[in-house]
């Protein structure tokens, strides 16, 4: 018998959620997971504030203009939407008068969460936004399969290995927000990683807190992969991965690596094209007295002579480094040394940031704390060293032909378009601008790989001609 119209439920429309994810791709990766979750209980997302039925803000609380920064978009969600709930760093951070910073500045936001804190986050959204099951959309699989949901572009995706840091640098208050390391089973690392790839990514950035320091907190314990015992290691999660990646002929950039003695073993991986020899090292000083001053786990020397060995072992090896300038206490000689330093180690790609006091930071208490227009005008001076350093360094591979993936190549790149080398990591270094391709034939796509040929440079980026 059929059903009258007048009988049939008219299915109704699944609640809409807006998203921001402001600071590291730590925070990116969380707000993935959250998207995922959101998604595979039949959500949409919505890209406006107004749009939505509530908006999750995940913050950033590292620094005085993330703190901000955060701050000012709580409330514009809060302007223009009114249902809104937060999480990351900054739900974690306390007010001045000892509550909740979130809640005292916004006292009318849903709900207040720390970072990493899915299951909450997702409790919250319960709470405020019940959703009726829906079979038609509930579960529905996502291109990158287990990976879940991206907020990269396609071709490009970050995977987190672990969470929080065992450190104590005195500059520092994330392990006060994401507690001390918790590295994921190497197994789950894997699987994500092979999901990413085959879903079509063709470059794979790790990262974390410490990727130097992975597995240390279970003791390097074996987990499986693929039916193989894989120690929880660096060098074996590296190793791996560029073996998964090896027949998607996708690229593996490590991030957040500090120079341990076991990074060594790491290079010869680089040398052998297994991973990109491309390292992020957060180096943050050379003197050893403003080292042992940041409670950071390496004397300015003997940086100086690893990354020496590291060059001899790998001399295509690209490092990227943070810096910070005007630490309190820094004297002009200490300083000189950090110039010295980055002229000597020749550092690819800097960045720098004038020293902030955080607060809850330990840094705060050191006696010497510098005015900030002089803080500023050390940043100033670090970035002209910087800048100069890997200007020169760029030059040098005029005339040479590299492999570039495509970012962005409008009308099939005819025209033009812009990608990256090994050398350049997205959104913090710089990139290869493609000039319209010698033959008419040649096309480009944005996702694949294309040979070109540097022909010249224009200030942090390279200039060349796709053959």
């Amino acid at each position: 018998m059929n059903t009258p119209p007048t009988a049939v439920a008219e299915r109704r429309e699944a609640p809409s959620i807006g998203m921001v994810s402001l600071g590291c791709p730590k925070a990116l990766t969380d707000s993935e997971l959250i998207l995922t979750r959101l998604s595979a209980e039949g959500y949409r997302t919505s890209k406006t504030f107004e749009g939505a039925d509530l908006v999750i803000v995940n913050t950033c609380g590292f620094i005085d203009d993330a703190v901000r920064e955060s701050l000012d978009t709580i409330g514009e969600a809060l302007a223009e939407n009114g249902r809104v709930i937060v999480t990351g760093c900054l739900g974690a951070k306390s007010g001045d008068a000892g509550g909740n910073l979130v809640q005292q500045m916004h006292p009318s936001v849903l709900a207040v969460t720390g970072p990493h804190a899915t299951q909450e986050v997702m409790d919250a959204v319960h709470l405020n936004l019940p959703k009726p099951h829906d079979p038609f959309v509930d579960l529905v699989p996502q291109p990158f399969g287990i990976a879940g949901i991206k907020l990269t572009p396609r071709h490009y995706a970050y995977l987190k290995i672990s969470e929080g840091c065992n450190h104590r640098c005195t500059f520092c208050i994330i392990p006060s927000m994401r507690g001390d390391l918790v590295s994921r089973p190497v197994g789950d690392v894997l699987a994500e990683a092979k999901a990413l790839f085959e879903g079509g990514v063709k470059e794979l950035l790790v990262i974390s807190q410490d990727t130097s320091a992975y597995g240390v907190d279970v003791k390097y314990r074996t987990g499986f992969w693929d039916g193989k015992p894989v120690k929880t290691r660096m060098l074996e999660l590296v190793r791996t991965l560029g073996e998964i990646a090896a027949p998607y002929g996708a690229w593996v950039r490590l991030h957040y690596v500090y120079p341990y003695p076991s990074v060594d073993e790491v290079i010869p991986l680089m040398a052998s094209g297994q991973v990109l020899p491309y390292l992020d090292v957060p180096l943050q000083h050379s003197h050893p007295d403003v080292l042992k001053r940041m409670k950071r786990p390496a004397s300015g020397e003997k940086n100086l002579e690893r990354l020496s060995r590291w060059r001899e072992a790998c001399p295509e090896l690209v490092i990227r480094s943070t810096f910070i300038a005007g630490f309190p206490g820094e004297t002009e000689a200490e300083f000189e040394h950090l110039l010295d330093f980055v002229r000597e180690a020749g550092i690819d790609r800097a960045g720098c940031f004038a020293y902030s006091p955080v607060a809850g930071a330990a840094a705060n208490e050191i006696p010497g704390m510098l005015p900030e227009a002089e803080r500023e005008a050390r940043r100033a001076r670090f970035m002209e060293v910087a800048e100069a350093v890997s200007i020169a360094k760029l030059r040098r591979r005029v005339g040479a032909t590299m492999q570039v993936l495509v970012d962005s190549a409008p009308g099939l790149g005819r025209k033009g378009g812009v990608g990256r080398s090994y050398a350049d990591a997205p959104e913090i270094d710089g990139l290869v601008r493609l000039l319209p391709p010698e033959k008419i034939s040649k096309t480009l796509k944005v996702g694949e790989f294309t040979r070109a040929r540097i022909v010249g440079t224009e200030g942090h980026d390279l200039v060349a001609v796709p053959v």
